[in-house]
């Protein structure tokens, strides 16, 4: 009993790991205590206790209440390059004033590679004394816009978090005479029976498609009342009659007008793109300007367009984008620029009630420095798409938020249906090839080759690409997260692919130890294997450390996985800074763009590994600690071995790529990166002594039991060696 309780154990605890469990802990009551109440409000000494109604703290002056406190990523849960909010702390005033603000924690990369941290700080703080009422009244549209070069998603980000969060308060609370949103009369739905296909001409004039359109003197016009030098020096070259833009746009998920635009086979492979609650417009441009730009091949995101709707701003990520070659009316013009974007339903867009969409037009004004305007082009549905619905709207104002994690993790899932596939090939691959090892293994060139391939896909595709590195981080916020009760599934299957890991992992190590992750799975591992394969084609030498010594330097990673376990249990965020010894953000995830001494760490890495194959994963890898503790329970020995393995036989031993396997000849499972060269040496022909032997036996006689496959003796052979069940 007790031997399948720690089983149970064991699966539970490594399924609930997960990178995003991190955010469990980030909560305004954990960032309040290392804030001064006067960095919020000036001559405030104290904060009370964060309400159970809304998550607010009061900001104490002499003991009453001078304003209120709120993390941004409490309200709105808008994410950024890094997949992780932004937190922002502020404080609301009780004429919905932000009297303070404070940047508390964020994960954006785009501050390791070049942007000062404190210009993101300064910048932030700079939206103390924003009047969200006069934001509430516009649609967020009563302030400019401060952009950084080169962090434009991240700051309109904060932006966004700030005047959405700060209205959320300021409603909830009842401040600034700000209530909350009512429903006022009978919602209005969309009429899915009116398929009426109608020409350019009707949909332009009617408003089914509506039209926004720059020159070159406008755009002009406009930088100059902005009374910025350096933009007045730099126009827009070309005639001021040019166009600068000429961008439409239409809610192509209503059944008329995208029948009319798109034509029958692409509305109906639209309306197979989204899923229920989605809508999707189309956007037109034409002209010098882009609506798109290039930003989003970077990062995902389209930074110069956003949808708005009330206090809710959608920006469109990849993913949610598709180009379409054509318009099927005859008489529309000819666009450069024709892109559909879907808005996903968690977004609480209402294709009945009137939004518009800004557009951000950017200007040089040095080497890489830049200024922004935005245009606005509304967009309200006509009367003829529309049904009024026999009974009110009802709004509830108990927000269900498990129903709103649900949805979000499962848009994420959806969103990520091709690489969750991927990932569900790799570990059915994988599966097939361990279980199957022996046929595997029976041509050692196929097999080379296949093993180079796998990792090849591991290190683009699971490291560069998809980001879904594990890290001994994930197993400390576990801890944290369990010690302070905070776990939940919604938070864990945020990140769908780590996830599958982690759960396949916790299966794996009852089958195989370890190795099933850290030989094939791991990005940063395949990319020490396949560095150290370049090396040994152009003939750097391979040192190979005395059994003795190396023997010692085992002990290594499991010391540094304990001392930084033991560190979480007093501080995660130091943990986290001291768990960089894992080089695996700065190879894998930022690609080495990162800083100097990290980069230096992660080659020097790196050139060790080019002569001491996996140098990282033998001696220093706490991740590969981790995992092999528990290791220990697997329930196979999978691995097939002869009697004369280690006596007299040393060639598994010898080629063995980590050193796993004692000069006795038995496999160290805490060792074993399960890469199966010793499955490839017990059928070679060429350096396997029972096997030559059993060649020449089988030119000599031809024996019943000799006409076995040559490295597979029936088991009451003499060369037959049995391995322990562990």
């Amino acid at each position: 009993m007790d031997v399948r309780r720690a089983i149970h154990i064991l699966l539970a605890s490594f399924a609930f790991c997960c990178a995003a469990l991190t955010a469990q802990a980030d909560s305004l009551a954990s960032f309040l205590p290392d804030i001064e109440p006067a960095e919020l409000v000036p001559g405030a000494d104290a904060f009370g206790p964060v309400r159970d109604d809304v998550k607010v703290a009061p900001v104490l002056k002499g003991g009453e209440t001078v304003a209120w406190a709120f993390l941004t990523s409490d309200f709105v849960g808008t994410t950024g390059y890094s997949g992780k909010p932004i937190h922002v702390v502020a404080a609301i005033d009780d004429d919905a004033v932000l009297a303070g603000v404070k940047l508390v924690k964020h994960s954006e990369p785009i501050v390791l590679i070049g942007i000062p941290n404190s210009k993101m700080v300064a910048l932030t703080e700079g939206y103390t004394g924003l009047d969200l009422k006069a934001e509430a009244a516009t649609g967020g549209e009563a302030h400019d816009l401060d952009i950084i070069s080169g962090a434009t998603v991240t700051i309109m980000i904060i932006d966004d978090s700030l005047v959405r969060g700060g209205i959320k308060v300021a409603r909830a609370l009842g401040l600034g005479g700000l209530s909350a949103q009512a429903a006022t009369g009978p919602k209005r739905e969309l009429d899915m029976a009116n398929q009426e296909v109608n020409d350019w001409a009707t949909l332009s004039g009617d408003g089914s498609v509506r039209r926004m359109t720059l020159d070159i003197g406008q755009i002009n016009a406009a930088f100059e009342a902005t009374g910025d030098a350096r933009a007045i020096k730099r126009p827009e070259p070309g005639d001021p009659d040019d166009t600068y833009i000429d961008m439409h746009v239409a809610l192509v998920s209503v059944p008329s007008i995208g029948l009319s635009l798109l034509g029958e086979a692409e509305y109906a492979n639209l309306t197979k793109w989204l899923k229920p609650g989605e809508q999707a417009i189309l956007v037109l441009g034409r002209g010098a300007y882009s609506f798109k730009g290039s930003g989003y091949v970077r990062g995902g995101i389209f930074d110069r367009i956003q949808l708005i709707q009330g206090d809710n701003a959608v920006r469109f990520f990849d993913r949610q984008q598709r180009r379409l070659g054509d318009l099927a009316t005859d008489d529309s013009p000819m666009f450069t620029e024709l892109d559909l974007f879907k808005i996903p339903a968690d977004t609480e867009f209402d294709a009945a009630e009137p939004f518009r969409l800004q557009l951000l037009a950017q200007r040089a004004v040095g080497a890489v420095e830049k200024t922004f305007l935005t245009f606005d082009l509304g967009y309200k549905l006509p009367e003829q798409y529309l049904l009024p619905l026999a009974v009110p709207a009802v709004i509830d104002s108990a927000t269900d938020e498990s129903a709103a994690k649900a949805a979000l993790w499962q848009r994420i899932w959806k969103d990520k249906t091709v690489e969750i596939a991927i990932l569900g090939v790799m570990l059915f691959v994988l599966t097939g090839v361990f279980f199957f090892q022996f046929h595997a293994t029976m041509n050692a060139r196929a097999f080379y080759w296949f093993r180079i391939g796998y990792l090849t896909v591991s290190l683009v595709f699971l490291g560069w690409y998809a980001n879904a590195q594990l890290s001994v981080v994930n197993l400390m916020a576990l801890a944290g997260s369990l010690r302070s009760g905070g776990f939940t599934w919604d938070a864990f299957l945020l990140d769908p692919l780590v996830f599958i890991q982690w759960f396949a992992i916790a299966a794996a190590l009852l089958f195989w130890g370890r190795g099933a992750y850290c030989g094939w799975l791991c990005p940063f591992g395949a990319l020490q294997e396949l560095t150290n394969k370049i090396a040994r084609a152009f003939n750097v030498p391979q040192w190979t450390l005395p059994w003795g010594l190396h023997e010692r330097l085992w002990p290594l990673k499991y010391m540094i996985f304990l001392g930084l376990f033991g560190l979480s249990m007093v501080s995660i965020p130091l943990a986290e800074t001291y768990a960089e010894i894992e080089p695996f953000k700065t190879a894998i995830i930022l690609k080495f763009v990162r800083d100097w001494p990290f980069v230096v760490f992660a080659v020097l890495l790196l050139v060790a590994n080019l002569f001491i194959e996996r140098f990282y994963c033998r001696y220093i890898c706490p991740l590969g600690g981790a995992l092999a503790i528990p290791a220990r329970i697997r329930m196979f020995d999978w691995l097939k071995r002869y009697k004369e393995c280690g006596s007299p036989c040393q060639t598994c031993s010898n080629e063995c790529p980590v050193q796993a396997i004692h000069p006795t000849g038995e496999i160290n499972p805490n060792e074993c990166v399960n890469c199966l060269h010793c499955q490839v040496l017990y059928q070679s022909e060429s350096k396997c002594p029972v096997v030559i032997k059993q060649v020449k036996r089988r030119a000599k006689v031809g024996s019943a039991d000799l006409k076995m496959p040559l490295g597979q003796p029936p088991a009451n052979h003499p060369n037959a060696k049995q391995t322990p069940i562990s």
